[in-house]
């Protein structure tokens, strides 16, 4: 990617911004038969509990002054990954703009790595809709591997859905037990 992104930490005024990337990757997933994300799941209110918690981040990505992704890094996971150790953070929701420049998500994949890395864990973990192979390769394809399955992952709205667990060991992190 030839561009040049900045990120920030998301404030309050962005959680409009932020609903909109959503529904708007939401929607290029429909649109490809991909059962994932649903335009309206993630509103303005989940946006701003996320950035007013003080636990989880929230980034966005600016090529010049256009917001072209975003991303979390919560620093515990346990609906999916169960109670562990704190030895990693892990990525939700790595949203690219539509009409963003080739290698975007990949960019943002790998600012959210450094800043985990950068809190001084060693571990980057993500999961997927198990019935999505194309994003499983996609992560694949940027370093991480599975290691494991969820078949009854809990979403907001009661229902259970397949994840696939992903993780990436980060160099430049400490090493300790994982």
């Amino acid at each position: 990617m030839t561009a040049r992104l900045t990120f920030r930490g998301a404030d309050e005024s962005d959680t409009s911004t932020l609903a909109g990337l959503y529904d708007g990757a939401a929607r290029w997933m429909l649109e490809r038969g991909i059962d994932q994300w649903k335009p309206g799941d993630k509103d303005e209110r989940h946006f701003r509990r996320l950035i007013t918690s003080g636990v989880e981040e929230v980034w966005l990505a600016h090529e010049g002054d256009e917001v072209v992704g975003a991303f979390e890094i919560w620093w515990d996971d346990e609906a999916a990954w169960g109670v562990r150790a704190p030895v990693a953070g892990y990525v939700h929701r790595l949203m690219v703009r539509r009409g963003a420049r080739p290698g975007t998500g990949r960019a943002l994949l790998a600012r959210a790595e450094r800043r985990i890395a950068d809190a001084g864990r060693e571990l980057s973990r993500l999961d997927c809709v198990s019935a999505n192979p194309r994003l499983r390769a996609y992560y694949e394809g940027a370093g991480y591997a599975v290691v494991g399955d969820l078949a009854g992952k809990v979403a907001a709205d009661g229902s259970t859905y397949g994840v696939t667990l992903l993780e990436k060991r980060l160099s430049g992190a400490p090493r300790g037990a994982s």
